[in-house]
């Protein structure tokens, strides 16, 4: 049989498949034996197809508003599997359960005492100057205590093998469903394989999800009304949107289906206004309530915010979260970590520099062309500038949005993000990749054993995100470290069509 890796180029990077060229690591050797029994590239290609062709006609997409060519775009999937070993994970659990207890305690500190401020170990003016603090919710008493439910964080593993917490996602994190179909795609593809490697069920998760949002609801209703709140169909979301309301067996609404009437949150319906007691919200706190927000928002609710004071609904997540998942903000969570556990981070922070920081700008602007700028605010891979990628041009153009507004930019170096092999035209190539883990904050805290691995199909890119031209693999977290495979690997498997 041909070995489908003979050609596969190693780099300086930390790759997660291979130890050295042509020596897997153990927990991707039964992989590795599989897939060398395909026949040839012409099989894994057809097996990629009828993975490519699930998604279409499942209609997993996504949209990118930049693309004048056409929004609606289906969501490039990977079929190489990226396999995290039980040690591995046991690791990442501890780390970001320890970082969303942190960042709980954070957001309700700044909107209640205020100790981290008042004590100085996160500047106040950092805080108050965040595009997403919101001072009408400080004294506000969240529900069950809990001011963030969901976080989705991303994660890197640099050239030494270390993984690292790149960004927190605590507004609205997406990417949740693609987990979910991708696993179902890799079940009809390689069903033996998967069952066989005995990889952590990620099917849970809408359940689990919706356990969180019952928790969530006023005391005082025996049986809570859930909905998911989506800005509508145009939105970059919207198939998660649906497929989440779908899985969970909930309402999906728009603003103008929800109506405030004397603080209480109602649905239209044909026959008549039923009560709404909690609201899984996809919508950012500028958008929700344009009484309060934003005037001229049609997405929202009017009155919302006025029933969320009074306890009458739930909104997951939190208004006034989007603050810890400033940029900026993340410079301090190791710090945060420290002062409210009393206990040193698990998954370091990637180093970074804030361009408000007088020490940190002068060393920004002295080497633009070696790091990662962000903007503080953005999203998706926008507001962005990979230094060693840019032109002198692109580089000149963020030094004077820099030096204009450096509140708004943070910078790191330039990580050598991990790489996994892939399918790359009719070869596979090793491709960078990232991991978002799911963290649901409920009676406890819970974590999907996996999440979404996304690839940066371009060659050479280390911009992973959709929008940018990336995709997803399947995560697959093993249940234990076994290393010997308990079947023959001579099986051999059908696609399930």
């Amino acid at each position: 049989m041909p070995d489908l890796f003979a050609n596969y180029e190693h780099g300086r990077f930390y790759d997660e498949m291979f130890a050295s060229p042509g020596v897997p690591r153990p927990h991707y050797q039964r992989l590795y034996e599989r897939f060398n029994q395909l026949e040839g590239m012409g099989e894994l290609l057809a097996r990629q197809h009828t993975a490519d062709q699930t998604f279409v006609n499942r209609g997993v997409t996504f949209t990118v508003y930049s693309d004048n060519r056409g929004t609606e775009k289906i969501f490039p999937f990977d079929l190489l599997p990226r396999i995290v070993p039980a040690h591995e994970w046991a690791h990442l659990e501890r780390g970001l359960t320890q970082r969303m207890a942190a960042l709980n305690h954070f957001l309700a500190d700044i909107y209640g005492p205020q100790r981290i401020l008042q004590e100085g170990i996160v500047p106040r003016e950092m805080v108050e100057t965040s595009k997403h603090f919101r001072r009408e919710m400080v004294g506000f008493a969240m529900p069950r205590g809990l001011f963030v439910h969901i976080n989705g964080t991303d994660l890197i593993r640099d050239e030494a093998g270390t993984y690292r917490v790149l960004e927190d996602n605590l507004r609205t994190p997406s990417g949740v469903s693609y987990v979910l179909e991708d696993r179902q795609v890799m079940k009809r593809v390689f069903p033996n394989l998967l069952r066989d490697y005995r990889v952590r069920p990620v099917e849970t998760y809408p359940s689990d999800l919706l356990a969180l949002l019952l928790h969530l609801a006023p005391d005082h209703v025996p049986e809570p009304t859930v909905v998911l709140l989506t800005p509508g169909v145009f939105n970059s979301a919207y198939f998660e949107h649906s497929f989440l309301a779908r899985q969970m067996g909930i309402e999906i609404v728009e603003g103008s289906d929800l109506v405030v009437e004397n603080d209480k949150v109602y649905m239209r319906r044909t026959g008549g206004l039923a009560p709404v007691h909690v609201i899984y919200r996809r919508i950012d706190d500028d958008f929700l309530d344009p009484t309060v927000f934003r005037e001229d928002s049609l997405l929202g609710v009017p009155g919302l915010v006025n029933a969320y004071r009074k306890g009458n609904v739930a909104l997951c997540n939190p208004i006034g979260t989007g603050v810890a998942d400033d940029k900026a903000m993340y410079y301090y969570v190791p710090r945060m970590i420290k002062f409210y556990l009393g206990e040193d981070a698990i998954l370091p922070n990637v180093e970074t520099f804030l361009s408000s920081d007088e020490k940190d700008l002068t060393y920004i602007l002295a080497n633009l062309p070696k790091l990662v700028v962000k903007s503080v605010n953005e999203a998706g891979g926008y507001g962005m500038l990979v230094g060693p990628h840019s032109t002198q041009a692109q580089i000149e153009e963020f030094r004077a949005k820099i030096i204009d507004h450096p509140r708004n930019f943070v910078a790191q170096p330039t990580i050598g993000l991990s790489r996994c092999p892939a399918v790359c035209g009719e070869s596979i190539e090793g491709r960078h990749i990232d991991l978002r883990p799911y963290i649901l904050n409920g009676k406890t805290i819970k974590i999907m054993p996996g999440g979404l691995t996304r690839v940066a199909l371009r060659r050479g890119s280390l911009v992973v995100n959709s929008s940018q031209g990336g995709g997803s693999k399947d995560t697959w977290v093993l249940s234990s470290d076994l290393t010997q495979p308990p079947y023959s690997v001579q099986t051999q498997e059908k696609i399930i069509v």
